[in-house]
């Protein structure tokens, strides 16, 4: 038995889906209508635009959710793989979006506008430089969680991704990141500080909350043909009302990954499939168990490789 996975936010690199682009004519009019729809050049951006306009939130959403959508037809059109036959999808944050328009619960054209209009919220939500986030590593939640109680007078810190095993991602405003850094100092505790300019995932995103909530109310979202693990809730959800909820709840309530992906394995799931560009999810579901079977496909020979999974 096994999932369908979607990458977000981080995965993303120059070039990702060129193969697919240069070797199949529907992945070109993917991009064009891409470009159509947004009325910028997100293909040019993707192909062969810079690190720097790639890596900006407004421009990654849409662009990992429209690789992640291109592979997915792909793997549909060119493969006897059948997606369909998934127990579960699921997304890593934006990835959720991809799960839900792969499922057929969204149109391509209204996963595309929101998440174009929903990496603009999630930018403007802070002004630039006054949040971040944190990768704290080899630590449990428990403990993470009972630091920032414990200290929540000095410092206010959220926890914004339980990623896996001994990863988890802290956000919240730069001067309570400072302060928390130097409380993982005192007990020798690894953290590295992520490369985004907002604090993602907590309630410091509201702002985006507000914004986005009339935009999600207004798409017509219909029930996914395959269930959806939310990134709420970390459990299977096919009512479209309810999914709307939790997507305006997902842009300041914690990405429970690890969580989700134990409900699959429990819920008898043994073979995960990423879907996009990189490895990443790959990489946190092995952190949380090793047993599991675990393929990627971003590049022509994946695609090859599928077929005879």
């Amino acid at each position: 038995m096994f999932s369908v996975l979607f990458p977000g936010q981080g995965s993303q690199n120059v070039g990702m889906a060129k193969e697919f682009y240069e070797n199949f004519s529907y992945v070109k009019k993917y991009f064009s209508y891409a470009d159509e729809i947004l009325n910028k050049k997100l293909s040019k951006i993707i192909l062969d635009g810079s690190k720097e306009e790639l890596d900006k939130t407004e421009n990654t959403q849409p662009a990992i959710f429209l690789t992640s959508y291109s592979i997915f037809k792909v793997i549909e059109n060119e493969t006897e793989f059948n997606l369909k036959n998934a127990k579960f999808y699921a997304g890593h944050s934006l990835g959720e979006y991809s799960a839900l328009c792969c499922s057929d619960a969204i149109t391509f054209e209204e996963t595309i506008n929101l998440l174009n209009f929903r990496g603009k919220a999630m930018q403007n939500a802070v002004p630039n430089n006054e949040g971040g986030m944190i990768a704290v590593l080899g630590k449990e939640i428990i403990e993470i969680e009972k630091i920032i109680r414990e200290n929540y007078k000095a410092f206010i810190c959220y926890v914004a991704n339980d990623n896996s095993n001994g990863q988890l991602v802290i956000s919240g405003k730069i001067s309570s990141l400072n302060l928390f850094i130097e409380e993982l100092k005192k007990r020798n505790i690894k953290f590295v500080k992520l490369q985004v300019s907002a604090p993602f995932h907590c309630p410091l995103m509201k702002k985006a909350t507000d914004e986005m909530k009339s935009k999600i109310l207004n798409v017509n979202i219909k029930n996914p043909t395959v269930n959806i693990v939310s990134n709420v809730t970390a459990l299977p959800q096919n009512n479209a009302k309810t999914i709307k909820n939790l997507l305006i709840e997902q842009i300041e309530k914690p990405v429970r990954w690890r969580e989700s992906v134990n409900n699959m394995i429990g819920n008898g799931v043994n073979k995960f499939l990423e879907v996009g560009p990189g490895k990443v999810l790959s990489g946190l579901i092995k952190r949380i168990d090793r047993n599991v079977k675990l393929n990627q496909v971003n590049n022509l020979l994946d695609l090859k490789n599928i077929t005879n999974d």
